[in-house]
């Protein structure tokens, strides 16, 4: 199943030279775990909710890709480029399946709810 990656990223200019060198080589750390790009330093057109910054989401084919890419040694050497240089937060989310009915999810967790 699709999982994703989502940072939310607060940079300030000017950016640091390694911001730069982290965006050149973050293709390269994703490439061998079969991720891409959906949004990438996108400003929001936000319609609830403060929310400022940038976004990234990269897709990956399933959760346990998404993780080994973060944990891997070349995300992972290439990383403090932009953890020391920009705020902000990152996380692995699974995606749900073809056909995932948002009703039948409520009619579940009301049931558990409700005993």
């Amino acid at each position: 199943m699709t999982a994703y990656a989502l940072a939310h990223l607060r940079p300030q200019p000017p950016l640091h030279e390694d911001v730069f060198t982290y965006m050149e080589r973050i293709q390269d750390t994703m490439d061998p775990f079969g991720g891409r790009f959906l949004v990438h330093g996108t400003a929001p057109d936000v319609i609830e909710g403060p929310l400022e910054g940038a976004y990234v989401l990269i897709e990956f084919p399933d959760m346990d890709k998404a993780r080994a890419w973060y944990e891997s040694d070349a995300y992972q050497a290439i990383l403090p480029m932009r953890t020391d240089n920009i705020e902000g937060a990152a996380v692995l989310l699974q995606g749900v399946p073809p056909g995932y009915d948002a009703a039948a999810t409520a009619k579940a967790m009301r049931a558990a709810q409700n005993g």
